[in-house]
């Protein structure tokens, strides 16, 4: 009798383990910002748990960070001349397939059209290298050490068919120096992008983000978590 209530409170407390965060991080180069993360807020069966790393290139070592972090790993290239809307459906399908509560562009090189985005409605966000509006595109670090601005900066915001047009959800500022190139500029930019990722990961899965269902670029970010 004794052993058969032990066993029944066993696997009431295994049932009452919480589900991992989970989250599917979409990469195209060397990684960095997903590294971050695997040291940061990957915990395998705990809190938070990056459960899909996905590459748009074959070669991106990215994919190794993750295999050597044990994750798993996929990879969907996409051809200049490849239907984008096709495209964009079969990768969701395959996200899909990982169950994310989040996707996080770390360096997706590729812009996401709805029929990926519809799929994980303000599911979906990406990191920037300024603060936006300011320096949208590719080159936004040249373009800040052009304009010669004294402040640039990184943020993280909901990903939408708009280039770095969705609203911001955490911005960290950046000093630009006299005399910066843009190797020095891009070293603190990247300093600040390490910190500013894994902290907006923490904050959607305590549940402390949230975006306005009619005033789409307001976003409120709790101060402490849902009871």
């Amino acid at each position: 009798m004794r052993s058969s209530l032990a066993m029944s409170h066993t696997v009431h407390m295994e049932s009452a383990v919480p589900r991992p965060y989970r989250v599917v991080v979409l990469i195209s180069g060397s990684g960095t910002n997903l590294q971050r993360l695997i040291d940061t807020v990957h915990v395998p069966n705990g809190e938070i748990e990056i459960v899909l790393v996905l590459s748009s290139r074959e070669d991106a070592y990215g994919l190794e960070r993750a295999q050597m972090a044990g994750i798993a790993t996929d990879v969907m290239t996409r051809h200049r001349d490849d239907d984008r809307i096709a495209r964009d459906r079969a990768l969701a399908d395959r996200v899909a397939l990982a169950e994310p509560d989040l996707v996080v562009l770390a360096g997706w090189m590729s812009i996401l059209t709805g029929a990926f985005l519809d799929r994980f409605p303000d599911r979906v966000i990406n990191l920037h290298p300024s603060l936006l509006p300011a320096f949208i595109g590719m080159h936004a670090i040249e373009d800040a050490l052009a304009w010669g601005v004294r402040w640039t900066g990184v943020t993280v915001h909901y990903a939408e068919e708009e280039v770095d047009g969705g609203p911001p959800i955490l911005q960290e500022t950046v000093p630009v120096l006299y005399g910066d190139t843009v190797d020095s500029l891009r070293e603190r930019v990247r300093d600040a992008e390490h910190r500013v990722l894994p902290a907006a990961v923490r904050l959607f899965a305590q549940d402390r983000v949230h975006r306005d269902p009619q005033q789409r670029r307001r976003v409120q970010i709790l101060e402490e978590e849902p009871s």
